[in-house]
């Protein structure tokens, strides 16, 4: 009986060691299923988050680059450097370079647009009026730091000339063939207007100045005098800034008043704030790259074409950044939006005449560079006349089609004059 229940004994301890050691098997087990689980689930959430973010990069290259048939002309960016390196024919680096610098500043002007949606309208209103000539500024920059100051000058009459007549002119133009008569705010074009004439007689009494022979002090009273003009210009235009971001508001309302009858549906960002950053600091990196080698070019292709280097500087180098102003004034004009073409084209010359022209001379004081505002008689003639001919035409604060045709037949003059002139200083 002992043996009996020694066995019987014996029999539930291996029993009970059997089960424990089941136990701990399905426990190991369970936790290996658990490991490998938690592993895969991690490798699936890295997996789909380094989708999530390709999917997002891919579709922000997509809506900024892949979205226009215009940007196909970017390739020609590298193409004018790859041309510049090879063979150093600067006839067909300007050609390129220019061909690739203008869909840049498109999207330059795109990405500024996208970036004001997400910052309000008076913010907004000032990130277009700082990067609205952020190429010009780029082309100016480069030409002074070169030392190529006639370059420099040249190239914003350019911007200023294109602006007033071609951009202004294709807006009145496009906007009076849908609509026959159109409304603008002439308390704002009047003020742009005097603005406009100030710059001018800022660059005036230097140029007669200097070809009068009647300094005070030779090489040094003309110096003087641009640089305090400059000094005023730039004082006027951070008061008109103001003035024009505390009437922004008031502004818009008569805006929309204006235009009830066409009740359209607020615009959206296509991309988000900081896409815009990113897409704003690229774009900016590009122009300025190719924008030395558009530079450097326009001496070679003036020998090479035999054209005046003053052609190419005013009449051709602002095709380029002003490619995004066209297209943006004319679009807002068919649209009966003619106070936005108006700050698009009026406003950019502004910004061009009293900020980054006294700026730049400004800049050269600083730096012992002797930058002045004396043009020449001859360019200060045309800008002159320019100026003095788009405030009459501002004056009733209507336009039409025949208005607009004016404009770019004046623009045609200019380019005519600019073709048979040839510059002494270049």
């Amino acid at each position: 009986m002992v043996d009996v229940a020694q066995m019987e004994s014996l029999d539930d301890r291996s029993i009970d060691v059997l089960e424990n050691n089941t136990e701990r098997d399905a426990q190991q087990q369970q936790r290996q299923f658990n490991a490998v689980g938690q592993q895969a689930l991690s490798v699936s959430l890295s997996d789909g988050g380094r989708k999530t973010i390709g999917n997002a990069i891919y579709k922000s290259i997509k809506t900024v680059l892949l979205t226009k048939k215009f940007n196909l002309l970017i390739p020609f960016g590298p193409l004018a450097i790859l041309v510049q390196k090879q063979t150093g024919q600067d006839g067909w680096v300007f050609i390129l370079g220019l061909l690739g610098i203008m869909p840049l500043a498109e999207r330059l002007s795109y990405t500024t647009e996208q970036l004001a949606f997400h910052s309000g309208p008076t913010v907004g209103g000032l990130l277009n009026a700082t990067f609205g000539n952020a190429t010009e500024l780029i082309i100016s920059i480069y030409a002074l730091r070169t030392g190529q100051i006639r370059v420099f000058k040249l190239s914003l009459l350019g911007s200023i000339l294109s602006n007033l007549l071609f951009v202004l002119g294709c807006a009145f133009f496009f906007g009076g063939i849908v609509r026959k008569k159109q409304v603008f705010n002439k308390g704002m074009a009047v003020v742009s207007s005097g603005l406009l004439l100030m710059m001018v007689m800022g660059l005036l009494f230097p140029a007669f100045l200097h070809d009068t022979h009647t300094e005070v002090q030779f090489g040094m009273s003309e110096l003087n005098l641009s640089r305090s003009s400059s000094c005023i210009m730039l004082a006027a235009y951070v008061v008109y800034i103001i003035f024009q971001l505390k009437n922004l508001n008031d502004l818009e309302e008569s805006q929309n008043r204006e235009n009830s009858e066409d009740d359209e549906e607020e615009e959206a960002p296509e991309i988000t704030k900081w896409e815009s950053v990113i897409w704003l600091a690229i774009t900016a990196a590009a122009i300025s790259f190719l924008s030395e080698y558009l530079v450097d070019a326009i001496e070679g292709a003036s020998l090479a074409w035999g054209v005046p280097v003053a052609f190419i500087t005013v009449i051709l180098l602002p095709i380029g950044g002003n490619t995004a102003a066209v297209t943006t004034s004319v679009m807002f004009a068919m649209k009966n939006k003619l106070d936005v073409s108006l700050a698009v084209s009026i406003g950019s010359s502004t910004q061009v005449s009293m900020f980054l022209i006294p700026f730049c001379v400004v800049m050269g004081w600083i730096f012992g560079r002797p930058v002045d505002l004396n043009f020449q008689l001859f360019e200060t003639a045309t800008l002159f006349m320019t100026v003095l001919f788009v405030a009459f035409m501002l004056q009733e604060g209507t336009s039409n089609y025949f208005k607009g045709l004016m404009l770019i037949f004046c623009y045609l003059i200019v380019s005519a004059s600019y073709f048979v002139h040839k510059d002494p200083l270049s």
